[in-house]
């Protein structure tokens, strides 16, 4: 029985780094290095800040008691935030992979299970489901979808990040063995295919789009030495200048999109959606 803590009985095999398949997926050697950083960049800060401030909205009428599921929890950076925004309710981490749970069972005190979504271990229903930057990587995206929507109580919410536009593909997502990336009109038909309302949507990270167009533009462009894992990892740096600058705008975008507003442009979407 693959598990971390007492939750639910799960009879998924393990996944380690040793299995990773290069041509999609996940590779879960970037746990390390996504582990050492995350605290600091300001990528995750951002992502971290708007996440608490829809998940606390969303929560805020719940009854104590309620279950909040992240599935690809990773490390256990935003299960951490998860568990701050709902402190009436019982936050479950679900990963494919044991290398990231090792790290999120030293960052996130709390239980945490091994397994695939699709194929469920939980006997009980979320009330709200968590997938960030998750969902780019996974082949069967509707079929995923699904499960994700079946495991919800009736009423139940989603809440799910990826990355934005197909013309940002680049380096970075060849690395990170995503997909696909998503427009917003995508990612509402696969969210309505699965049987999902949505109800807020908007891109976001929009402060950094103009740098990140450039950099996709300049990196497609590389030399035959550099490799895309390499180019990916630089931009896992933390220079304290530019990081402080960007985490200060970044936060002026959180605030705008916590009351519900809107942005135009982004490298990221995030959506909020209910279960019909």
């Amino acid at each position: 029985m693959n598990k971390f803590e007492d939750v639910e009985k799960l009879d998924t095999p393990p996944h380690s780094s040793s299995e990773a398949d290069s041509s999609g997926g996940y590779d879960p050697s970037f746990f390390e290095q996504l582990a050492k950083v995350e605290d600091r960049h300001f990528w995750f800060q951002a992502r971290n800040r708007l996440i608490f401030g829809i998940t606390r909205k969303l929560t805020s009428d719940l009854n104590p008691g309620y279950r909040v599921l992240e599935v690809g929890c990773g490390t256990g950076n935003v299960l951490r935030v998860l568990r701050q925004a709902c402190p009436d309710g019982n936050v479950v981490g679900l990963e494919l992979w044991l290398d990231g749970l090792r790290f999120a069972q030293q960052r996130s005190k709390g239980p945490l299970v091994q397994g695939d979504v699709r194929k469920s271990p939980f006997g009980k229903p979320f009330e709200l489901i968590g997938m960030f930057d998750v969902l780019e990587h996974i082949p069967e995206e509707v079929a995923t979808l699904v499960a994700l929507c079946e495991a919800l109580a009736p009423g139940g919410m989603l809440m799910l990040t990826v990355p934005a536009h197909q013309y940002l593909w680049s380096y970075f997502d060849e690395a990170a063995h995503h997909c696909r990336r998503y427009s917003s009109r995508e990612i509402r038909a696969r969210l309505a295919e699965a049987g999902f309302q949505v109800e807020f949507m908007s891109e976001f990270m929009t402060c950094i789009f103009p740098i990140v167009w450039l950099l996709r533009k300049i990196g497609n462009r590389r030399p035959s030495s550099e490799t895309a894992r390499t180019l990916a990892m630089r931009e896992f740096r933390v220079l304290p200048v530019i990081n402080g600058l960007l985490t200060a705008l970044l936060r002026l975008e959180v605030l705008w999109l916590n009351h519900g507003w809107r942005l135009p442009i982004g490298t990221s979407l995030i959506a909020v959606a209910r279960k019909r």
